[in-house]
């Protein structure tokens, strides 16, 4: 097993995070022992940052320690992995509209002490105005206006020279355009604001989907 970003391992070609509350699955993922440390499975099918990672993703800003808003958190795969990452001094402020989804949530945050749920609109970041500034805005939007939407809690409660992670929906910003046009739209968008690292289209983990890492200019 190889450590290739802060808490993030790779082994038998899947990726893996260090469990934070050792003994307890998320969403049924693979437990692995390794050298008497807990490993989590980090499923690229269940999860667009694992899915990412699979396909050659070389930039991860997310370390131990990081303060993070994650918006559309739904039921906590991907924060969890988040919260494994980060540690017990890092903190991930996660939005998710859906009360549904947010039952599940809870459940997650309540056995981990750097998760902060908040059940809120993504598109009115004056609801939870009290987050702090944050390095990291990760965004798993799927909503047309998906980039004024990031664009907004960027200005918000992003540091200067944060980091934004993307995961973008072709279909749910245009079913009529084809996706990599939609890519090419979104980056067009980010430019002036961003530098874009990195652009990663997710198939077939995930149909019409791509991952963006940039950083706040």
């Amino acid at each position: 097993m190889n450590e290739v970003f802060d808490n993030i391992f790779k082994g038998r070609g899947n990726f893996y995070t260090p469990s934070l509350d050792p003994g307890n699955k998320v969403y049924g993922e693979e437990l692995v022992d390794e050298m008497g440390s807990e490993l989590r499975l980090w499923d690229p099918n269940r999860s667009k940052m694992a899915a990412a990672l699979k396909k050659g993703l070389g930039t991860v800003p997310i370390k131990p320690g990081s303060k993070v808003l994650y918006l559309g958190a739904a039921q906590g795969t991907t924060p969890s992995h988040v919260s494994d990452i980060i540690e017990e001094h890092g903190v991930a402020y996660l939005v998710e509209f859906s009360e549904r989804a947010m039952r599940d949530l809870l459940d997650v945050c309540e056995r981990r002490n750097n998760m902060v749920p908040i059940l809120g609109d993504a598109r009115k970041p004056v609801d939870y105005s009290w987050v702090e500034k944050v390095d990291v805005v990760y965004q798993d939007v799927a909503q047309p206006d998906q980039v004024r939407i990031l664009k907004r809690n960027v200005d918000e409660f992003l540091k200067d020279g944060g980091w934004i992670m993307v995961s973008i929906k072709a279909r749910a910003m245009d079913v009529t355009k084809e996706p990599k046009d939609i890519y090419k739209e979104v980056e067009e968008q980010l430019k002036d604001d961003f530098d874009i690292v990195e652009n990663l289209v997710l198939d077939p983990f995930e149909d019409d989907h791509c991952f963006i890492v940039a950083q706040k200019v």
